[in-house]
């Protein structure tokens, strides 16, 4: 009785290991940095750009402490603030708009914790400091799109079929109707629609020798539509923040239509406000496939209705003839082709696409060009005031060959990962679906409030720990003591899973692990009172042990269960602030359920366990 096997001592040690290494990066500090990489580009940062800023600072008298290299970015760290941002302005001078230069905190991390894949959690607004928009995205305008897009495709087919109709038009927000003359054209077109647009639901009826079929968007649609729209939205935004020089920024769905951006270290609200309200497009152009792009790229000289390009480092020609706008694109997705190739599927919304059908079936074996058109802002000193000038900023983001005629829907292929179709198919759909984005909630936190709430965070959780600490090992002795080894497992375990989940720490993040620590020793408690009793029936001390933890083990899992309940109601339902709270204290319940019950019984076992015991040292008079 009360004997662990060897497998459970070794697991445990497995986890205590694992725990520690996952956990110790949050030890190492921070240093202040300077992140380089190549805009809108997913090669690395050549070394003449490296030298050209080691160049640079060293003719402005500015040290850094050490060059790192990590996923194709170059990070200088230097020894204070002050020095890391007069050297983000020279680093940006030097090399232009062609680089992207932004501030960062780089963790002092050893190297074999490095290769193991530990990283620090990183910090939230309220620990870090800067500003936080809750925007507003216009769903509805993007269903109506959506909708309107639909209709025009629909009596297009209709046409394409030799279907006629009397007429088309919406009904309502998310509805169409369709008329016809003759039941027979009913039940054709019937038979037609509900096959190919299989996203509606079709009634047919009528009335007074009117023969209608309404068309109602399904549930599941309008759900997809709105997802789709805040994944573009958080997407654009993620680019644009970035031009803020923010490495860290989150950007994360709240609710079914809004979107909060936070952004660390910024303090200036006004230029965050200008890059979060640019608009951007996405163009079709054919490519100019009689002059050959290296010949007149080294010659510099290019016609008028031709325009230079460069993509991954290759130079493109395009014709300036846009063949398709972004506007016309109502949904693109990534998948694989029969080939087992990455693609995108683009749909179109029929609305201003002929020149589109026809350019492309007069074009088959020919390549086309996607053109990413972004409107840029830049804050700038002009005689003591500031002024935001705007620029076109235009790239090429995909180059694909006609395979044959493309209608309201096509395929783009030629491209090198699965990961480049997602980012692709997300590019032309935030292109596509423009949706209105109002700025609803605005707060700034300054750096000076985010070290006091650092500090007396770190109070909170030491002074919780402390007392729970102190009070097991007085009211229940040695069992208490092992308590409260768990209870310390239980916290190195919290910290380990989050940083190995990426999550960020804020305020309520650091209430849940003071919470978790009173919950974790709840199941001790439980079990430490459940051996008392049987103690005082006149148990053995053996089967004391063993009775507590067997009988109390259901209490406990039914109490954490609840507590689950409720913690993934307020992950899904809640804000970030409150999805911070739930995702730490559901971890901690998770891990005290493995310290509490498993590791609190494997040293009990190894004290008392395999010998005679008469007298448990758990606080009984």
């Amino acid at each position: 009785m009360n004997r662990s096997p060897i497998w459970k001592y070794l697991l445990i040690i497995v986890v205590i290991i694992a725990g520690f290494i996952y956990a110790l990066p949050n030890l190492y500090g921070e240093l202040p940095a300077v992140q380089i990489a190549v805009a809108n580009s997913s090669v690395t940062v050549d070394q003449q750009a490296i030298d050209q800023v080691k160049q640079a600072l060293q003719a402005a008298h500015i040290s850094y402490l050490k060059e790192q290299h990590e996923d194709r970015t170059v990070l200088f760290t230097f020894a204070s603030p002050d020095v890391q941002l007069q050297a983000k302005e020279i680093i940006q001078n030097v090399l232009g708009e062609q680089y992207l230069v932004a501030l960062n905190l780089a963790p002092t991390t050893p190297a074999w914790l490095k290769s193991l894949g530990a990283a620090p959690m990183k910090l939230g607004l309220d620990l870090r400091g800067g500003v936080h928009f809750l925007l507003q995205v216009d769903v509805a305008s993007v269903l109506q799109q959506r909708v309107e897009g639909d209709l025009h495709n629909i009596a297009q087919a209709l046409r394409d079929e030799r279907i006629r109709y009397a007429g088309v038009f919406r009904h309502g927000a998310d509805g169409i109707t369709l008329q016809f003359r003759t039941p027979d054209a009913l039940g054709e077109a019937y038979n037609f629609v509900a096959s190919r647009y299989s996203e509606f639901v079709w009634t047919k009826q009528s009335t007074a020798g009117v023969f209608s079929l309404q068309g109602v968007l399904m549930p599941a649609a309008m759900h997809q539509a709105r997802q789709e729209t805040l994944e573009q939205a958080m997407n654009t935004l993620r680019n644009r923040v970035n031009e803020l020089g923010i490495s860290e920024a989150i950007v994360q769905q709240q609710g079914d239509s809004r979107v909060s951006v936070d952004l660390p270290g910024v303090q200036d609200t006004a230029q965050a406000k200008s890059l979060i309200g640019k608009t951007a497009t996405l163009e079709f152009h054919m490519t100019d496939v009689e002059h050959d792009p290296a010949l007149v790229a080294a010659g510099g000289l290019t016609s008028a209705d031709t325009h230079m390009y460069d993509w991954h480092g290759q130079p493109v020609l395009l014709k300036n003839q846009v063949v398709l706008r972004g506007s016309s694109i109502i949904s693109a997705r990534s998948g694989f082709g029969e080939d087992g190739r990455a693609n995108v599927d683009v749909r179109l919304s029929g609305i201003g696409d002929s020149l589109f059908t026809k350019t492309t079936a007069e074009s088959i074996g020919k390549p086309m060009a996607v053109v990413y058109v972004e409107v840029k802002s830049t804050p700038k000193l002009v005689d003591g005031k500031q002024e935001i000038s705007y620029q076109t900023d235009r790239r090429v983001i995909s180059v694909a060959t006609i395979q044959s005629a493309l209608g309201n829907g096509f395929q783009i292929t030629g491209l090198s990962s699965p990961d480049e179709a997602r980012n692709l198919a997300l590019l032309l759909r935030a292109g596509a679906l423009p949706a209105p984005v109002t700025i609803i909630e605005e707060r700034q936190v300054g750096p000076s409030l985010g070290k006091q709430n650092i500090h007396m965070g770190i109070l909170s959780v030491e002074v919780g720990m402390a007392l729970v600490v102190i009070f097991m090992a007085l009211y229940y002795c040695v069992m208490g003591f092992i308590a409260d080894l768990a209870l310390l497992l239980n916290l190195v375990l919290i910290v380990a899973v989050l940083s190995l989940l990426g999550a960020t720490l804020t305020l309520p993040g650091i209430a849940g692990l003071v919470l978790t620590m009173g919950m974790a020793v709840d199941a001790n408690v439980l079990i430490f009172e459940r051996i008392r009793e049987e103690l005082r029936r006149g148990l053995s001390a053996q089967s004391s042990i063993h009775a507590g933890y067997e009988r109390a083990f259901v209490t406990i899992l039914d109490a954490n269960i609840t507590t689950l309940i409720v913690m993934m109601i307020l992950f899904s339902m809640g804000s970030g602030v409150v999805k911070g709270l739930a995702i730490t204290v559901t971890i901690g319940l998770i891990t005290s359920m493995f310290t509490a019950i498993t590791g609190t019984r494997a040293l009990v076992n190894l004290l008392y366990g395999r010998r005679t015991v008469k007298r448990i040292s758990i606080g009984m008079a």
